[in-house]
């Protein structure tokens, strides 16, 4: 979608949305339509019962020169510190004109006193709202068909376009993540994602190292490597690096890519596995994070770590019961093939952390059911063993609705996770599954590494629309990890 910034309304045809807060005159708003216009909008929104929520829209047509304009009048609440106001307002306007026969939308704020940032975040969540993948659609309707291609911002004030410089480089960051969890496993497998990454982020500047199934083997990545075994598509681990902070220690983000999980031995029920195709959406976000880092030219140092696999049921496939030595040397029983994202993920980490050395590291992945369970589709799980990191993470989290939830750890939970004939087992009792998968993880964390880890089970495909996406792929986690870096690692 095309976005701009303009002082004045432009000429010729488009829809017009005028934003409202609870307190204001509507008379007042709607200065710039005649009398009669206004005296028609007023009743409209009376008759649809608006009552100025955030997002809620009172639709109407109003005369102007020779013909007839599309007229908006969306609420703003009472409340400027609501949760993503602004992304709200503006996806409310996307999701109701995208596929309305409208082309070009004109966002009128004049008079609100609102800066470019407010601006820039309107358009945002129009622009955000409008992403859709028909690509394998050979046969959409009319009517169902996009057809808005345009939003303008009038009156927001000065700032707006490079407020706008930033939010379009995490834009960017997010279509790539939903494009990457929305493929099909047959299109996006391990050396795919890997084309794609490369073709996306090279040009950045992303610095890109690949690591196949041999290195893996030879440096001893057999957890990893257990998952992969039974699967024609070969693994690969991407490492991506944005060195945009001089000396300073990378950032590590390590995303869990198992691109489809059948559960393997351990087989997943048929009704509804179709889905698995987004048990990479850890990796996803890390990638389209890393995307957006290096399209705004982020002043810190950041690697992104993606575990890519697949998890098939062959007849190489590893068993229940099976023992593999890790990277790190732990040893761990495989009591369930299905628990595969934490045996991806605890090699991957401890490559990161013996190649790049973090002081602080951050792993995201579709782990566990229990998760959702546990907090349903309204925040990520967050465990971490330092309360600083939890805190900019929970922060960063309501500045961006990529929301997360503190959940516990403890010993308690670590013992759970002990196997009679190895270090540990990947699998604990049903009770408290996300947090014994937690610990399992926090057996491969360094002394003296803050690390946090974020179960997006819930998060990253929806099956309704949201205020940012329709039903699909969320981009879950970009926004999170870019205002994670820009507000805790950037001057």
């Amino acid at each position: 979608m095309k976005v701009s910034f303009a002082s004045q309304r432009p000429e010729g045809s488009y829809a017009l949305a005028i934003p409202v807060w609870s307190e204001d005159m509507l008379t007042d708003r709607l200065a710039g339509i005649d009398e009669a216009g206004r005296a028609l909008a007023a009743r409209a929104a009376e008759a649809q019962r608006f009552e100025r929520e955030v997002g809620t829209i009172a639709e109407s047509f109003v005369s102007e020169s020779d013909s007839a304009r599309r007229l908006l009048i969306v609420g703003l609440g009472g409340k400027r510190d609501d949760e993503a106001l602004y992304e709200r307002v503006g996806g409310a306007l996307t999701a109701r004109l995208l596929t309305s026969g409208e082309t070009k939308l004109v966002v009128d704020l004049t008079g609100l006193d609102l800066d470019g940032e407010a601006a820039a975040r309107i358009a945002f969540g129009a622009a955000a709202r409008s992403w859709r993948y028909d690509i394998y659609r050979t046969k959409l309707g009319k009517k169902a068909q996009p057809t808005l291609e345009e939003v303008v911002i009038v009156g927001g004030g000065e700032g707006a376009e490079t407020a706008w410089s930033d939010k379009a480089a995490l834009l960017e960051g997010i279509s790539f993540t939903r494009e990457l969890v929305t493929e099909p496993a047959n299109i996006i497998y391990p050396e795919t994602f890997v084309e794609r990454a490369r073709a996306q982020l090279e040009p950045l500047g992303v610095e890109i190292e690949v690591l196949d199934e041999k290195a893996m083997t030879e440096l001893g990545m057999n957890a990893l490597m257990g998952v992969a075994i039974g699967s024609a598509r070969p693994p690969r681990l991407l490492a991506l690096r944005w060195n945009g902070g001089g000396d300073a220690k990378p950032v590590v983000f390590v995303g869990k890519g198992v691109t489809f999980d059948t559960g393997g031995i351990s087989i997943k029920p048929a009704a509804g596995m179709e889905a698995m195709k987004w048990d990479m959406g850890g990796a996803g976000a890390v990638a389209g994070a890393m995307k957006a880092l290096a399209g705004r030219k982020a002043k810190a140092n950041v690697v992104g770590i993606c575990g890519l696999v697949e998890n098939m049921p062959d007849g190489k496939a590893q068993r229940p019961g099976d023992v593999v030595k890790s990277l790190s040397g732990q040893t761990i029983e495989v009591i369930n093939t299905d628990a595969e994202g934490r045996l991806v993920l605890c090699d991957a980490m401890a490559w990161a952390q013996r190649q790049y050395k973090p002081e602080v590291m951050i792993d995201l992945a579709t782990l566990t059911g229990a998760m959702i369970i546990s907090l349903g589709y309204e925040y990520a799980g967050l465990f971490s063993n330092d309360d600083g990191l939890a805190q900019k993470l929970a922060d960063a989290g309501m500045k961006t609705g990529d929301k997360v939830w503190r959940m516990p750890l403890g010993e308690v939970y670590d013992k759970l996770m002990d196997s009679p004939i190895a270090d540990m087992k990947n699998s604990g009792p049903r009770e408290g599954g996300s947090i014994t998968a937690a610990t399992f993880l926090q057996r491969f964390v360094e002394e003296g590494v803050k690390w946090a880890h974020l179960d997006v089970a819930g998060m990253v495909w929806a099956n309704k629309a949201g205020h940012l996406w329709d039903k699909g792929a969320t981009g879950y986690g970009v926004a999170l990890l870019d205002r994670f870096v820009k507000d805790n690692f950037e001057s």
